[in-house]
Order: structure tokens, then sequence, then C-alpha cells
């Protein structure tokens, strides 16, 4: 029996209706849509009617903010209805939760349940109007229309597969029957390889079967195994004589390491600078392994004052085919993806970049390519596919960056970056043995993501949207979350020998790159649904599957870690002796290879290579005075503020953020790189930066000296946020067209990889790591030249700088290298003096702030240094203002105190003071003042339309509440301790545990946190009993923030409410609260729950009713993450006892469900009691409505309540997120006592 229920958002809480309203109206230019209703629908089966009434309200609703019914709401006249739902076998995460929800409530076996969304479209509109707006919602790669019927069962047909087909013939087929097998199969692979192929299985004597080829395909697929960097480069002619130089400079390279009579290929010149570096003493501390991880380096980490042994990971990772067709999947596996690399080497992944190539997203709709999406979905959707995955993850973002080219209308660029950290102790590397066993731990295996890895290496064309789509997958976070946890864990890691991630080519790749002999049993491997055939089992690339190999003693101590962290774990493959891959499928051998075949990587490619002269850039900004010509650099999309698109990635979480996103009182200075503190369970004052460097137009001109500069600019930007180049190691990302057979396309990646050789060499500085992508082609369009240059170091917090001005009065000071003939490329000496030089600077403490030019030369660089403190810039009378707009790559701006010392010039590089910083807001040049302010709001302006981050709030006035309570007691503890027990639940896609259990020991607390189980109803049952008992045992009880459940279905802690509300937690709850005056606390999602169980502001877990506050979607319709200013409106809470009435402090923020709404009653009824805790404020201390203050547009300015006697206290802004030297670019006053209050009540 299938129950249904619709549920509508109540006017006000409509905020996706709304937005797609205008987006339909004011984008797509459907003017007669008078109004949009968005109705979302939930079909459930296996659960009685009783228990499906019971979670409506809960579940699939809330009645404060939305009207249900088991009846399909009526249409109005005229009105247009139609359904949408995901494609079958692609991860629905809404219908997920729901799920896991009801089996919360039920304690029974999980409910089959899916879900649709229903779009009214009210106006009368034309059939041509409703086609164009479903055209617009549904992207055929992941969804269709949905019947608006009723359905009789939710269980699907799944026919058994057939048998897996041999390719009977095989061995007797021409070179026509091999090309048509190609064809009909659609594989990656060429005819010389298939032929390679066919030898093979000519020698076993046998044909092989449809998985072999499938797998082999993959395996050598340029996605898998870079082909196209393996290929022998053959006459490589060169018309540039500064590119012949470097030419002959990698052959003395190659001469000097012995290397002559390897083959000379692209690989080979993107890996010879680290072997060459290494040759001379440099990178010496270099982690290498057979394993195939991430690029691992050994550093000393600081750990409560003791060095220790630490593994420093770092991994790039591209997605560019897959966000092309599915953008939100595609991006959202991006980060994913690049997640699990250094997660395979047991590191906990704790910061991400990310940097993305994009055609113009202003562009109207109409004018999209035929077989492309807009480029204005692309880059929305693929930011909402990333930061949700990121953000439910828990990885802190450090930078997003968004490059504009009209190349990329040819494919997109995504590019995901990520650090990682371990004790060495943790990391244990052995070769498998035989015998040995192989666990393949999280995810169960679906059709999403067959062909990935082969789709990524093909160029597109107009029918790939609709080919493609199986290639595609959606990511499930929480359980990835999982996956970092017990990799977290020394005990589940010492047991580890060796560990693959499953990403491209799934179970034949992952597993079969562990050991060089095993079997595997594909009727192990855990399955989504039935009748996935053999080949589909070992090719399909699901995502957050981890293989490991283990001692068969330690496989059963190894999966009851993993059940403690709820994650499926399942023997399904042996390490064997012979060197062979095989694979069993229902008694049936489908794939018997030998390693030494698999590892040739096919038929030797050879190719004929021509590099063209190169050419010169040099930018062009409109207008004829100063200002006309700064105006131009700002409103450039590749300048223009990105502050929309940043804010929607959490950058705060894990505690350890030393530099924003943006900073300045403003937040508005966009940082050189990412810093960040390594994870340790203590404190710390080692942090790790990474900068990234590549300019589009720059590499179009010239690939050479583009490559160069982009490892230039990525090193710049590192030592400029106070990391050390002698520290560094880079990685590359090249992006390129589909190269084919023509010697001139080939020249550009050889003139490029040439051109970041050099710059390793002249700079001492090594890449070790990278990912290529060679397919960027769409019919005749190519993406522009793309090598993007990531540099990463690990340093100390007290070096680290930031770009904005910090005060009026400093001076100015200017440190330029000289440059070689193009005027655009430093002379490598001169620039290493001058890296020296800054470096040397910085480490004295002399440095209040430093920037390195790049893209839109010293005018942006002045410009940004400017803007987060609205300081000004007076230049002295010889400046002349084209050296604003000339390329400066390698130079840098510092501000020095006004009485610092500068230093003469050594000749070596030039070393001027340029002027000085002043309180006027505006930018003095040659005798004439120009007006920030309005250049700013143009700046803020440009992308606006896409990235929207300054809607405003309601014009409302909001009071300031002041209840301080001196004089009154405080409620007090039945029982005084000196060290209170706190427990902390961790429910599947919580993320805050870790910061927060680290603030409670900091502040004197016993803590302990609890894994909540759902794989089973036993794991329900044995989890509602542990917390039961644990909460017995403690004083505090804190639900820490994240995405419970992802935030489904369609709002935050469901999840949370739904375990609380059973009947033993709630009546241990109440135990705590009213017998043992114990203490409770919300964050984030935390406070969500307080808030959805009633806890606050009333004091008790009660049902919910239309009368009942909550906290829902932000006004302006998408994630925030920044620093926000609070004020402590009253001090009744024991949790303020140390906090005064009036303290302001700046808190970091990361929701998208944060606008707390309650009735005009209840809120006089919070004010009078001082229950209003905390206020949302400007710089002067006032609470307001504005997004820039109010970043949800919650209800006077509400961020924090609590309940009526203060011991439960629920607030939205991360206070766990402080720890000291973090934020360090954002003035105010960071450190919010909070968990010092709770603990010190028990003392």
């Amino acid at each position: 029996m299938v129950s249904r229920v619709y549920v509508e958002k109540k006017p006000g809480f409509d905020v996706e209706a709304r937005q797609l309203e205008r987006e339909l109206r004011e984008i797509l230019g459907v003017r007669g849509l008078e109004r949009l209703r968005i109705v979302n629908r939930y079909d459930v089966e296996g659960i009685s009617r009783e228990l499906f009434r019971q979670c409506i309200p809960t579940v699939f609703s809330e009645p404060q903010s939305d009207v249900a019914s088991t009846r399909r709401p009526a249409a109005g006249k005229g009105t247009a209805v139609f359904a949408v739902e995901f494609l079958p076998g692609q991860f629905d995460q809404r219908a997920d939760s729901a799920a896991q929800c009801v089996q919360l409530i039920s304690q029974g076996e999980r409910p089959l349940v899916a879900s649709a969304k229903l779009y009214y479209l009210e106006g009368g509109l034309s059939d041509a109007d409703v086609a164009a707006v479903k055209d617009y919602v549904i992207n055929p790669v992941e969804a269709r229309e949905a019947s608006l019927e009723t359905r009789k069962t939710l269980r699907g047909s799944y026919p058994k597969p057939p048998m897996v087909q041999t390719l009977d013939g095989f061995r007797e087929l021409g070179p026509d029957g091999l090309q048509a097998m190609i064809d009909d199969l659609g594989l990656a692979m060429d005819l010389a390889d298939l032929g390679f192929c066919q030898e093979y299985f000519a020698g076993e004597k046998r044909d092989p079967t449809i998985t072999e080829i499938r797998m082999i395909d993959t395996y050598w697929s340029d996605h898998c195994r870079h082909t196209t960097f393996g290929t022998e480069l053959e006459d490589v002619r060169i018309d540039d004589e500064v590119v012949r130089a470097a030419f002959d400079r990698y052959l003395q390279m190659r001469h000097e390491l012995g290397r002559d009579q390897k083959p000379l290929c692209l690989m080979d010149m993107g890996t010879i600078g680290a072997k060459w570096l290494k040759s001379r003493g440099i990178l010496r501390n270099l982690d290498e392994s057979e394993e195939i991880n991430a690029c691992t380096v050994k550093v000393k980490v600081d750990v409560d004052g003791n060095d220790e042994d630490w593994l420093f990971l770092f991994k790039n990772e591209t997605h560019n085919h897959p966000t092309e067709i599915e953008p939100f999947g595609g991006a959202a596996t991006c980060i994913g993806g690049a997640i699990r690399d250094p997660l395979s080497g047991r590191s906990y992944v704790y910061q991400a970049m990310r940097v993305t190539g994009a055609a113009d997203p202003l562009v109207p709709v109409s004018q999209t390519l035929e077989g492309k999406l807009p480029q204005r979905k692309l880059v929305t959707t693929a930011a909402a596919g990333y930061s949700s995955y990121g953000n439910q993850i828990g990885l802190a973002t450090g930078q997003v960056s968004e490059l504009y080219h009209p190349g990329y209308v040819a494919k997109r660029m995504e590019i995901g970056a990520v650090v990682g950290a371990t004790p060495a102790s943790h990391v244990r590397r052995e070769t498998p043995a035989p015998g040995d066993r192989i666990v393949l731990l999280g995810g169960r295996t679906g059709r999403d993501g067959i062909g990935g890895a082969t789709g990524s290496s093909k160029a597109h064309n107009v029918e790939s949207l609709a080919k493609d789509g199986a290639e595609v997958q959606k990511g499930n976070a929480p359980i990835e979350r999982k996956l970092q946890r017990l990799f977290r864990r020394e005990d589940a890691c010492r047991l580890i020998k060796r560990c693959n991630d499953f990403g491209a080519g799934g179970v034949s790749v992952a597993i079969g790159e562990l050991a060089d002999g095993l079997l595997i049993d594909l009727d192990a491997v855990p399955k989504k649904y039935e009748g996935l055939d053999g080949t589909e089992l070992a090719i399909s690339e699901s995502q957050e599957r981890m293989a490991v190999a283990l001692a068969p003693g330690d496989v059963d101590e190894f999966m009851g870690y993993a059940a403690e962290e709820n994650l499926e774990a399942t023997v399904v493959a042996e390490v064997t002796e012979e060197r062979r891959l095989r694979m069993g499928w229902q008694g049936q051998t489908i794939v018997d290879v030998s390693r030494d075949f698999l590892d040739s990587n096919g038929a030797a490619k050879h190719q004929v290579v021509h590099v063209e002269r190169q050419g010169r850039w040099a930018p062009s900004w409109e207008g004829t005075t100063p200002e006309e010509r700064l105006r131009s650099v700002l409103r450039d999309l590749n300048v223009a503020s990105n502050k929309g698109l940043s804010e929607r990635f959490d950058s705060t979480i894990g505690a350890a953020t030393v530099l924003m996103p943006f900073g300045g009182r403003t937040q508005l200075t966009p940082s050189m790189a990412m810093v960040a503190k390594l994870p340790v369970d203590g404190r710390t004052t080692s942090v790790s930066g990474m900068a990234w460097g590549f300019n589009p137009y720059l590499m179009s001109a010239n690939q050479f000296a583009g490559a160069y500069l982009s490892v230039v600019e990525s090193l710049c930007r590192l030592v400029a946020a106070g990391l050390r180049r002698q520290d560094a190691y880079l990685t590359f990302q090249e992006y390129f067209e589909r190269l084919r057979d023509v010697p001139e396309r080939w020249g550009k990646p050889v003139a490029a990889l040439l051109g970041a050789l050099m710059a390793q060499a002249d700079l001492g500085v090594g890449a070790i790591g990278g990912k290529d992508s060679m397919s960027g082609s769409f019919e005749d369009l190519d993406v522009p030249p793309t090598l993007v240059s990531f540099a990463t170091a690990v340093g100390k917090v007290d070096r680290v700088t930031s770009p904005e001005l910090k005060r009026a009065g400093s001076k100015l000071l200017l440190v330029s290298p000289r440059y070689q003939a193009d005027g655009v490329t430093p002379e490598p000496g001169s620039l290493l003096a001058a890296l020296d030089f800054v470096q040397e600077r910085i480490g004295w403490g002399e440095v209040l702030a430093a920037s390195t030019s790049g893209y839109g030369c010293l005018a942006e660089t002045l410009f940004k240094m400017a803007v987060g403190n609205q300081l000004g810039v007076l230049l002295d009378d010889g400046f002349a203002a084209d050296e604003l707009f000339r390329p400066a790559y390698g130079s840098f701006v510092l501000e020095l105190g006004d009485s610092t010392f500068v230093p003469a010039g050594t000749g070596e590089f030039e070393l001027r003071q340029i002027g000085s910083s002043c309180e006027d807001y505006v930018l003095g040049i040659e005798g004439g003042r120009i007006g920030l302010a309005p250049l700013q709001e143009e700046w803020e302006a440009r992308l606006e339309p896409v990235f929207p981050y300054r809607a405003a709030g309601e014009e409302v006035e909001t009071p300031s509440f002041d209840v301080a309570r001196a004089g009154v007691t405080r409620p007090a503890p039945a029982v005084r301790l000196a060290r209170p027990r706190v427990v902390i639940p961790v429910f599947p896609g919580n993320n805050c545990e870790y910061d927060s259990a680290q603030a409670f020991e900091r502040a004197g607390a016993e803590v302990s946190t609890l894994v909540i189980r759902n794989l089973s109803p036993e794991d329900v049952a044995q989890s509602t009993e542990e917390l039961v008992r644990q909460i017995g045992q403690s004083q505090i009880v804190m639900i820490p923030g994240g995405f419970s459940g992802g935030d489904e279905p369609d709002g935050s802690a469901k999840f949370i409410t739904a375990f609380f509300r059973a009947p033993a937690v709630t009546e241990a709850v109440r135990d705590l609260l009213q017998a043992r005056d114990g203490l409770m606390l919300g964050i984030c999602n935390g406070f969500q729950a307080l808030v959805k169980l009633g806890l606050v502001p009333y004091g008790d877990i009660r049902p919910m009713d239309e009368d009942c506050p909550t906290l829902t979607f932000n006004r302006i319709g998408r994630h925030q993450s920044r620093l926000v200013r609070t004020r402590v409106a009253s001090n009744l809470s024991p949790w303020l006892a140390n906090c005064e009435v009036g303290d302001v402090h700046t808190i970091a923020i990361s929701h998208g469900e944060g606008r707390f709404v309650a009735s005009d009653e209840l809120l006089a009824q919070m004010a009078a009691t001082g229950q209003v805790a905390t206020q949302y404020v400007d710089e002067a201390g006032v609470p307001g409505m504005g997004l820039d203050v109010n970043p949800n547009g919650s209800v006077l300015a509400i961020e924090g309540i609590t309940s009526p006697d203060g011991r439960i206290f629920g607030k939205m802004g991360h206070s766990e997120r402080y720890t000291q030297g973090n934020f360090a670019n954002v003035p105010g006053n960071h450190y919010q006592p909070l968990f010092e209050g709770g603990v010190e009540y028990f003392k």
C-alpha cells in the first residue's frame, strides 16, 4: 500500500518558489507568469496508515511553515501543472532522509519513499511558455517529468540479469570489424588499443567477455591511465626560440638523470622537475610509497607544544565533463572525489579550494548553444552542488574562485583542491600478501556513474547531454563523512595495509590496483537494488566507497570499528599469488586477465608535435583617464567581487580557519591563500596554506609564459600569506582541447609543460602531483589552454599575513623583480631575491599587509587591499598611472608601519615606497583623487545578478534588548562537579562534533561523542538505549551543528527530532533537566532541533503546532557562511554567565535555515523574560534586518534564545569554531566564553 502526502510552503516561507518565479520571469523571459507554486510530494510504502499520519507533521512537513494534504492541491483555471522526479537509480537525498526519519520513529524496518516536486504555473501561459519552463527546470541527465497519478507500488521490477556475454569471434575480426565494435560499444580506446587486446586474447586462446572489454576500456582510459600524457612524442618541431631553449634544457635534465632511453612524453615533462630537484638535494621530505593516493610530504606539527611527525597530503581533482552535463551532481562528486584521494592515504581532509572556469554567466539564456545548458544555470547549479557536498561533509572551503573566458563555453572547468593531514604513526604501509582480504567500505553500488571515466576521456557534441546521463552521479556526503570519522581513528587505520578509493572505474580499478593478484567476488558487492549484471558491478563508479587490504586476522576487528561508525563493510576479494585479476559473478568467471597486460596501458602511442611561435599578452583596459581605466578593471568579470558565490561555502568548519576568504571589517578583501591549522586533537601553531595561479587570457596567447606565470603567481600568493618558498610544493591541473592527431594542438600542452618545468627549476619548487584532462572540446569549440598551479606549504600561525590595509598612515612598499624581454615574465634570480626579501620582512613582523599582483595588475591589487577596511591609498607624485594597468607578476605591495625603516634596494630587484594609506576612501594618483565608494558599488554589483549577496531586508525598527540578571540568582545544579560530563550525539550528517568536543574539553569538561547508528532496526534500538544511558550519566547534552539527514526532507533537524521524540529519549532528557538540573546546548543544526522539539523557548519536548516558532530558510534563499556580529541581549542563562549584556562578539555562521520566526505574542513574552539571548548587530552594536547585519532575516534579529530558566540555550552562531589565531584577517572579539559558562555552572 502506497500512502501519499503533498506539502506546500505557506506564504512568507515559500522562498524557493519566489526565487524561481523571478528567474522564470526575468531570465527565461516568461513574462505572463503571474505566480509559481511548488509542492513537494511524498509516496511511502511499507508502513501503517497510523504511522504515516504520525509522520506527516514531524517528517514530511512542519505545521509552522507548511500546509500538508493527502489530496493534490487544486489548480485554478488556466494553471499548468507538472511534476518532476529523479531518474531511476539517481540518489534522492530527500527521499532517503525521509525513509531514515520514519525508521527512527517506528524503530522498525526502513520504508520505501519516493519524492517528486510539483510546479503550478498560474497565468494562462502558452504551450511554448510551459515547454520552456519544463526545459529550464528539468535536466534530462538527472530527472524526468513524473506522472501525476497515484502509484500502486514503489517496489521496482528488476528482472534477473542475463549471464555475461562472451564476444565470440573477436579474435577473427579485421580492422573494419574492430572499428565497428568501437563504434557500437562506444569505447574510448582506439583501434590500436583494441587490436592490442585482440593479440592478447589470441595468446590466451579465447575470446574476451564484454566485462573484460569494458573493464580494459576503463583501465586504459585517459582519465584513469593518462593515455595522452603517456604518448611518445616524436619529431618535436619548435618555432619559438624561448620554448626551444627550454626544450633543450629539458633534454639536458633527462640526460643528467639517466633518462635518455625513457619515452619522451607529456608525463615525463610534467614529472621530471621534481626528480631533477630531488637529485639536487631539494624536495627531501617527500613520502614515497607504492600507494597511488595523494601527494604526501613529511612534516613536523606542533601538538600541545610538542613536535610530532605527521604526513601532509594534498590533491587536485576535476569533474569537467560530469559538471558540464549535470552541474549539481558533477560538482558535488568533484569535491567528494578530491577528498577520497588523501582520505585513502588515511589523512583527515580539513580544507578545500575551488577553482572553476566558465563563459560569461550574464549572457541571456536565449543565446545558449544547442546541446548546452545555459551558463547561468551551470555556474549556479554547480556552486550549489559543490557547496552542498562540502558543507554536509564538514570540509572548510577556504577559497572559491571562478574564472571567465569565452572558451569555457566548450566545456566547463570544475576543480577541487584539498589538503589533509595525519600523524605518521597512524599510517601502516605494507604490500598485501596472498590470503589478505579486501574489504569494501561505505556506499552501495548502482548503475549511476557507469562510463564516467571513459566519458570524461572523450570530446563531446550536441548529443552528449541526452546520452551521457548514467555517467553522472549524485553524491551522498553523510556516508563520506562516516568514512572520514573511521579513518581519523588510530585503531582502525593501523590495521590497513593498503587503501584505494572508488573513483573512476569502480571495483575494477579501486580493488584492481591494490595487489598484483586478486580474486574478486562480485556477488558480495553490496547493491543499491537488484538487477545489476556483472559488468555493471565491475565498473560502476558509485560514490563514497573505499577498498582496504587487511590481514585475515584483522578483518573482524576492523569491521567492528566500521560498525561503530555506522558504516557498511563487506569482504569482497582475496589477494592471490598469481599475477592475474579475476572476477567471479553468478558462478561465472567474467574477468581473468594478467597483471602485465593490464599495466601495459594499451598499445604504444606516437605523435608528431609542432610548437608554434608564442604570442604576447597585454591587457587593454577601456578609458582614457585613470578613473575610467580603474572602473574597467573592477568591472571585469575576473576582477569583480564574487562574494555572493563564495558565501555559499562553509569556510569555518573544523575550528581551524586562520584566514577567512574575505578580510577587513567589511569582509571584502579576498585573501591571497587559504590558511588553516592542521587537524590536531589539542592546540597547535602549525598551519598549512594553499594558493592558485592561472590567467586564461595569458595562456591563450602564450602557453609557455602563461604556465610559467601560473607557477609564479601561485607561489607569490603563498608567500604573501606568510608561508615560505623553501617549504612549498606544487601540483598542477592541466586542461586542454582534444588534441586529436594535429601536431599544432599537441604543441600547446608541450609549451605549457615546458614553461611550468622552467619555473620549477628556476624557483626551486617542485610539482609532485597533478591531474590532466585532455577532452576540452565541443564540436569545433575548444577550452583555453589551461595549466592551473597550486602551491602549498606548512608553516607557523604567527607568520600568517593578510592583504587588507590595516590602518591609515602606513607606508606602501612596492617590491618588483626585473622582467625579461616579453615585459611579463620576471627574471628568475631577481624574482628569487624579491621573494626572499618579502619572506624575511614578514618573518621579522614588519609587514602589516601583503598582496601580489595578478590578472588585474596593480590597480586590482591596491583596490582590493583598500576595500576591506575602506582605507584610501595616496600614491606618490612620481608614480605614473600607467604602472597601475601593466602586468606585474611577481610584484608585491607591502604595508609597513609609519615608523618602519625602508631599506635601500640592492639592485637585484626594485624596492621603492610608492605611497601611503589614508583615512579618506580614495585613490590618489597623479595629483588627483578618485573616490573609491562608487567604484566599490560597481565592483560588488557586477556579478550580483547571478550571485546575489546584498539583498535588502525589511525596513523595520529592530529593538535592542537589555535584560541583565545582576542581583538575580541564576539556576543552580543539584550536585557540584569539578569536571562535568557532556554527551554529544552524532547523527548522520552532523559534522561539528569534533569542534564542539574540543571546545568543551578546553573548558574543562569530560566529553563523550556517541554515533547514532541506523543501518538496521537493531542499530536504532541499541543507539536509543545507549543515548538514554549516557544522558543518565551526564550533566550536559549538546546537539552539534551540521546537516543531519542532509537537512531533509525539506527542512532541518527532522532526523534529530525524530530520534529525541522516542519515549525513552524524551524521558531521559526530562530527567536531566527537571530532576538533575542539567544543561542543554544546541548550535546551528542543534538549535534547529531544540526549537522543533520545543526545548526552546518552552523548556520541554512537546508537540508542534502552527503557533510554535521555527527556524526556516534564509531570506536570501541559499546557504550563508561568514562572520557576523552578535550582541548579548540577556545573560539570564548559565551559558552566558561570563558575558555582560551589551558584549559584542564576531562569530562564524554557516547555515541555510537560520531565520527565526515566531508570533508577536511569543516574541513579546520572550523579550520580557530575557529569553532573547543574542541578536545580530551592526558595527555600532545596533540590531538590524539588512542581510549585511542579519544574514538570514531572523525576526527581531534574533540569533539565540533560551528556555524560561535559561538552562537550555540554542543559537545559530558557531562559538566553538574559534581558537586562538583563527579569523586573523577580520577584526572583532571572536572569543565567546560560552562553554566555560556551561562547565563552570557545575563548579
